[in-house]
């Protein structure tokens, strides 16, 4: 039985769209393949948090701290960036000198006009006052959620940069921090958290 031009057109396109379907089907498939491969990847990896530390003063030297222990209680991976005078809170002799400055600071329980706040000696009544009221709540001093945060694997970063800019030396920094970097190793690292904290 001969067959005819049109009917082998018909057999031919019926063929070409059942290798088209087929092909496509099998396309699908891999592309909703990869993005569950990808969301299994994503959920097993645990949360990452990039926290830039900017300031160097004792109020300042909490929340960084805070937030990057409890991230990492919270089975966070946690990397903190200590830049300009954040850098300040990780020097061997800053560390347990962070002053509390009332000057321009009107959140103070008391507040007080800048002009008695720069005062000779206002700065460290405030501070040793701060220090008195975290002492009587039970709070953790700086030096003690530094000790927390290194003992909970969180990755505490000196800039590079600042240390260069401001003659500060290794040696000069605390022990148990990661080696310094520059702001690209940084952004490298915060290019793939789920949160980013500037403080």
């Amino acid at each position: 039985m001969a067959v005819t031009t049109q009917e082998l057109d018909q057999m031919v396109a019926a063929k070409v769209k059942e290798l088209a379907e087929h092909r496509l089907e099998q396309m699908v498939r891999e592309q909703v393949r990869a993005v569950l491969d990808a969301e299994a990847q994503k959920s097993a990896r645990p949360k990452r948090v990039a926290i830039v530390s900017s300031k160097g003063t004792l109020d300042a030297g909490y929340p960084p701290l805070i937030l990057a222990t409890t991230a990492a209680a919270l089975d966070m991976e946690v990397g903190v960036f200590f830049t300009f005078f954040g850098l300040h809170i990780l020097k061997k002799k800053g560390l347990d000198n962070l002053k509390f400055v009332p000057v321009a600071n009107p959140a103070m329980p008391m507040p007080m006009p800048n002009l008695l706040g720069a005062l000779p000696g206002m700065t460290g009544l405030a501070t040793l006052m701060m220090k008195q009221t975290i002492k009587q709540k039970n709070i953790a001093s700086i030096p003690e959620l530094m000790d927390v945060a290194k003992e909970s694997g969180v990755k505490l970063w000196p800039c590079q940069m600042t240390m260069d800019m401001m003659d500060i030396k290794r040696e000069d920094l605390i022990d148990g921090l990661e080696e310094p970097v520059g702001a690209a190793t940084f952004l490298e690292f915060a290019s793939h958290a789920d949160i980013t904290l500037y403080v």
